[in-house]
């Protein structure tokens, strides 16, 4: 596989697809270390980025907002400041939601953030529809360019090229060009502007004739998604172990990336991808609220439902030289630490973090300014703030989907919710692994599982499908057994 030629300083970026019965992961490494994890199940994929034809279900005027029923499990949740503004409306002529919905109206909307806990799905009118190169916006009519793209002739070629392209089609609405659009070629921008026409098309045509609550446009598939988003010449390559969904993104790549059409290869050793990668060690210890520190200090990283909080520790770090050196150090490491903690762990809203009492002023800012560099990386917008005196800092970060911890655990029954533990299905999709690992590496004729009676329920009723389709595929011969003395998270596979 040919390898992009980057600079020594630039970090060595891979994505790496695991495919397994009703789960699929997407994992995103620098220099071989994780730093970020998407997770997409089929029962309950994300639903950010779908259009819906939804049906104004209340409007409340105090609050200049209104629920939408768009066929999901809880009513989406549309401000006023998410409507796209009418041309007569002006800061100084405020639109009124009340003026503009009534209930059991239609109303085309996007999905802009996940449902969080209670809270249902927060809604747009201002649709994005993203293509590999581009975002349509069919009711804004600026043209914008990513800010990570920096160089300023290849800004000014990318707005006066779709700007044409454009006026060509006779399309209404704008364009924002995403950082994968850097260099791109006229006729790829052309060809991505005339799929999105088409794509705008059938929403439009479908809205017109199809009931309430009904889904008009779904976003792709992970795997496919983490082509579009993610391929750059920056990445040295995207490596699946599914061969089916391989053949998708091959196909993908050849249509529009053919660039790229050797930095996808089929993972097909019998180790697992991820364990290969070392991912799967990364995911437990992300769960985990305490994260060690190289030079011996820690994190203790905590989510509450306002907030969350991160306290550095220096541990057992004790340096060699002063105190506030010490207190340097651990604080710089920390600030890059954190950095990729919140990416990891998909941490958002307000996070506060107490670092080490520094007196130094100097000091101070050496840290903000590492951590202010590392979230440069960061795909998600943040906003830090200064240090306060009692060595707290609160930063923001834009939050669009359920955290690491949410999605892939509960709150522990046995403790009264004090901690967390692991969802049944997160657990049976890490017995699944466990019976594919065990199959390869073993080939069992017969395999006993030994788990909770809650996970042995699961495997018979609600998960039984995806049961029996990892029995198949491993060619396993399985017998269970509920234990009632173990843990919800606790199982063991015997060889027979």
């Amino acid at each position: 596989m040919n390898q992009p030629v980057v600079s020594s300083d630039e970090p060595r970026i891979e994505i790496l697809v695991n495919v397994s019965a009703g789960e699929t992961r997407a994992a995103q490494l620098e220099n071989g270390v994780l730093q970020e994890i998407h997770i997409q199940r089929d029962a309950a994929g994300s639903a950010v980025g779908n259009i819906y034809l939804g049906e104004v279900q209340r409007v409340l005027a105090g609050m200049q907002a209104a629920f939408i029923e768009i066929g999901l499990e809880r009513a989406a949740f549309l401000q006023i400041s998410d409507m796209v503004r009418r041309p007569a409306e002006t800061q100084d002529n405020a639109p009124r939601i009340q003026n503009r919905l009534n209930q059991g109206d239609r109303v085309l909307v996007q999905v802009s953030k996940e449902a969080m806990g209670t809270k249902g799905a927060r809604l747009t009118t201002d649709l994005a529809i993203p293509s590999r190169f581009l975002v349509y916006m069919p009711y804004t009519p600026r043209i914008g360019v990513s800010a990570r793209i920096e160089n300023e002739a290849e800004r000014e070629r990318l707005i006066d090229t779709v700007t044409s392209l454009r006026d060509e089609l006779d399309l209404a609405g704008g364009f924002i060009v995403r950082t994968v659009g850097d260099g791109a070629p006229h006729h790829a921008l052309a060809a991505d502007m005339r799929f999105l026409e088409t794509v705008w098309r059938d929403i439009q045509t479908q809205a017109n004739t199809a009931p309430p609550r009904t889904l008009l446009y779904g976003d792709l598939p992970l795997p496919i998604r983490m082509l579009r988003d993610l391929l750059t010449p920056e990445v040295a390559g995207v490596t699946i172990d599914d061969s089916e969904s391989w053949e998708e993104m091959a196909a993908f790549t050849r249509r529009f990336a053919p660039e790229f059409t050797d930095r996808t290869q089929h993972y097909t050793k019998p180790t697992p991808l991820f364990d290969q990668y070392g991912v799967e060690e990364a995911i437990e210890r992300a769960l985990r609220p305490k994260v060690p520190l190289k030079s011996g200090g820690f994190l203790i990283i905590e989510q509450t439902e306002a907030m969350v909080t991160v306290d550095v520790n220096t541990g057992g770090y004790v340096g060699t030289r002063s105190l506030e050196q010490t207190v340097l150090r651990t604080n710089v490491e920390a600030a890059s630490t954190i950095a990729r903690q919140l990416r990891l762990r998909n941490l958002g809203g307000i996070i506060v973090i107490d670092f080490i009492d520094m007196v130094d002023e100097s000091h101070k800012r050496q840290v903000l300014a590492a951590l202010c560099s590392a979230l440069e990386a960061d795909p998600a917008k943040t906003t830090v703030g200064e240090i306060s005196p009692l060595g707290l800092v609160e930063i923001t970060r834009k939050r669009t989907r359920e955290s690491l911890q949410h999605l892939m655990c509960t709150d522990c029954e046995a403790c009264d919710g004090r901690g967390f533990v692991k969802t049944g299905e997160t657990v049976c999709f890490s017995l699944f692994r466990e019976m594919a690992r065990v199959a390869h590496t073993q080939r069992p004729d017969e395999l006993l599982i030994l788990a909770a009676p809650d996970i042995i329920g699961l495997l018979l009723d609600e998960l039984a499908a995806t049961f029996n389709d990892v029995c198949e595929d491993t060619g396993l011969s399985v017998r269970l057994q509920a234990e009632s003395l173990y843990t919800p998270e606790q199982f063991d596979l015997v060889v027979m």
